[in-house]
């Protein structure tokens, strides 16, 4: 291979790895279906979610089986649902942090999230099956 064309596949490299870079680091790379409670569903279960924490649902409109995550450390942290036995069973999602929250369909927070927006939520996350969580 000429010095020329390893000069021309390392800067293809280094475009393809700065898109990929850019385009997994964006949040709110999907868009949420309904970013607040509807009428008609339990207040108790959004109110049972502590401040500062995500809380997901194996049902729509937070109700069902929950999981409670929260970050321990400054600047957020990825949490495994796979590790917790959650992966693929949120269906709504609460966040009562001020920051976004984030799901991944991959375990290891890496890809297009789904954003739960700070103080709000996701009734219906509907076909997106999470496997991790990104909380501040």
């Amino acid at each position: 291979m000429s010095m020329r064309s390893r000069m021309t596949y390392g800067l293809a490299v280094v475009a393809l790895t700065a898109t990929t870079v850019l385009t997994s680091a964006t949040p709110g790379a999907a868009t949420p279906a309904t970013t607040t409670p509807r009428a008609g569903y339990a207040a108790s279960a959004v109110v049972g979610c502590p401040t500062g924490a995500l809380c997901l649902f194996d049902q729509t409109g937070y109700v069902g089986t929950r999981l409670t995550v929260a970050s321990a450390v400054p600047g957020g942290t990825c949490v495994s649902l796979v590790d917790h036995g959650f992966a693929g069973r949120a269906r709504s999602a609460f966040n009562t942090h001020a920051s976004a929250a984030a799901l991944f369909a991959n375990d290891d927070c890496v890809g297009g999230p789904y954003q739960v927006p700070g103080n709000g939520g996701v009734t219906d996350l509907g076909s997106f099956r999470a496997a991790s969580v990104w909380v501040p």
